[in-house]
């Protein structure tokens, strides 16, 4: 092999080389590129989800604030039952004794 032939050999597998890494780069970019529309829809998605969560995050502070007004209510109401019940047994004390000193008086 003369200088020439391997001049034209080594330009030969040189270029199919570069051809090789361009159809490879080629290929890879076509497979691998985001798409316009891709990025809007992705951008409309993320701009969903921030709202999801905000709404999310509105409903579970309503929720804690409704539980925290329904838990005082009822600490309040089972405070009211208890004085009534006081109240009722004190009552019922005072009516026994009032019973008891009239069925004494009445005999």
């Amino acid at each position: 092999m003369n200088r020439t032939e391997f001049v034209i050999v080594t330009a030969l597998v040189l270029f199919v080389a570069f051809g090789l890494g361009w159809f490879t780069h080629w290929l890879i970019h076509r497979f691998t590129r985001i798409r316009q529309q891709d990025l809007s829809e992705l951008d409309r998605m993320a701009q969903d989800l921030h709202e999801a969560e905000l709404i999310r995050d509105q409903a579970i502070e309503y929720v804690e604030t409704r539980e925290r007004d329904l838990t005082t209510r009822l600490k309040q109401s089972e405070a009211e039952l208890a004085a009534a019940m006081e109240g009722l047994r004190e009552a019922r004390a005072h009516a026994e004794h009032l019973r008891a000193q009239l069925e004494g008086e009445a005999r």
